[in-house]
Formats: structure tokens, C-alpha cells, sequence
């Protein structure tokens, strides 16, 4: 719910300050998200994990 509330929240409040937003996009945010600890993960993976979801 944490997440959802965020989404919501900073989509409706870019979408107050930039009214392009309201036409051109129509979603600021997908409905899936991901989370999770990365203590052992390095910044290149987390970074490649990253771009790679640029194009989902």
C-alpha cells in the first residue's frame, strides 16, 4: 500500500505542476514494482537490472 500511495501521490502532484503531463502521458506509473534488499548485489547490476527494465 506503501507504494501505491507514492505512486498516486507523485503522479497527481507532477501532473499539478506540469500540465503537459495530463495529455501526453497518460500513465506516470506502471502497476507492478519491485523491492527488495540488495546487500550483496553490486551498483552495475543493480544498474543493468535497471536498464533493462526501460524497455518492459
Amino acid at each position: 500500500e506503501l507504494v501505491n500511495r507514492f505512486k498516486g501521490r507523485t503522479s497527481h502532484d507532477l501532473r499539478q505542476e506540469f500540465e503537459s503531463l495530463r495529455t501526453r502521458i497518460p500513465t506516470l506509473w506502471s502497476r507492478s514494482y519491485y523491492a527488495a534488499t540488495v546487500g550483496a548485489v553490486s551498483q552495475e547490476t543493480i544498474r543493468r537490472y535497471i536498464e533493462a527494465q526501460k524497455g518492459k
